[in-house]
Order: structure tokens, then C-alpha cells, then sequence
């Protein structure tokens, strides 16, 4: 976390959490939902239009990706200056991506090492790391199969609705808020 943010922190220790304004998306993007992007529906959802304006700006990427955590519930945020922004998440709170070396690193350009790999019944793959779990980029995939078919990782299978209670993330923080179960 930033030295700058933390110092806010302290400064202003009451300022409220902000919820469903910010979401992470299956390819590692950001996403910002306005009030009206945010009643068309849940980020997780599918429909045109729930996510938002695509963040492009690297140096507020950048911000966002090194004050991204978590806290004790699962649920991920982005820690701007005082508030907590919790994100919406579109599948899981990590997206990695497999170098030449099999080595990875997720969205926030964290490395990671791998303990499992992990395929769901649509056929998603997921990397089980030390930073915890996260999907692999569809640019990669056949990385990935290539890193089982050398021995390197082992596969195993998942039920997709079943990885966020097994790994301990919430997919979306602003349901848990309002009362409502993740689906």
C-alpha cells in the first residue's frame, strides 16, 4: 500500500466505505459504474451495460492495482486514500497470466506460484497460487495446458458456484452490504 495513502488513513479514520462503483472484470480490467450503470444490474450478471466505463488511465490502474487487498470477509478493495472501495468482482479476485517460463503474475503484476490448477464445468481454468486463486487469461490458456502436459501443475476439477466459498472471496461486496447472497 501507498506510504501516501496510509498517511490519509490516519488523517481521516471515519470516512465511509464505497460499494459497487468499482469492478474487476474476467480479462484483469477496471471498470468505474456510475448510479445508472449500477441500476441496470448486478456486475456479475452479463447484461449490456452493467460494467461500466472502461478504466484506461494507467497511472490510476496503477494506483488501484497497488492499494488492491482484501479484508477479513473476503471481500476486495481499493484503498483511495481514507475510503475503502470494494470491488465488484466478475469471476474471481485475481487474473493471471502464465509467462514463457510457466511463471505467473496477476493483474496488479504480482507473481505468484502455483499450487494447483483447477477447471470448472464451462471449462474455465483457474490457478490455486500462494496470492490465492484466480482465473487464467484466455490469452494463456493453452499455456496452461501445455504447463499439465509436461508434469508441471496438476489439474483438478471445480464447480465454478463452489470456488468463492472454498477460496474465501465475496464476488460482490455491495450484495453482502444490502443482505443479499452471492450467487
Amino acid at each position: 500500500m501507498d506510504d501516501i495513502v496510509r498517511q490519509a488513513m490516519v488523517k481521516w479514520p471515519d470516512v465511509p466505505d464505497c460499494y459497487g462503483w468499482l469492478g474487476l472484470d474476467s480479462r484483469g480490467q477496471w471498470w468505474m459504474r456510475d448510479e445508472r450503470v449500477q441500476a441496470l444490474g448486478a456486475f456479475q450478471s452479463g447484461q449490456p451495460g452493467v460494467k461500466g466505463s472502461l478504466l484506461r488511465h494507467e497511472k490510476l490502474i496503477d494506483f488501484i492495482q497497488r492499494n488492491y487487498e482484501f479484508d477479513a470477509q473476503g471481500q476486495w478493495y481499493f484503498q483511495n486514500g481514507p475510503q475503502r472501495v470494494y470491488v465488484e468482482l466478475e469471476i474471481t479476485p485475481h487474473i493471471w497470466r502464465i509467462e514463457n517460463d510457466f511463471t505467473v503474475m496477476a493483474h496488479t503484476g504480482v507473481m505468484g506460484e502455483v499450487h494447483k490448477i483447477l477447471v470448472d464445468e464451462n471449462g474455465l481454468v483457474y490457478l490455486d497460487t500462494t496470492r490465492g486463486l484466480g482465473l487464467v487469461h484466455t490469452l494463456d490458456v493453452a499455456r496452461a495446458a501445455q504447463a499439465i502436459e509436461m508434469g508441471r501443475w496438476t489439474l483438478e476439477d471445480a464447480a465454478a458456484k463452489d470456488l468463492p466459498a472454498l477460496y474465501a472471496y465475496e464476488l460482490s461486496p455491495f450484495k453482502v452490504k444490502s443482505g443479499q447472497k452471492q450467487a
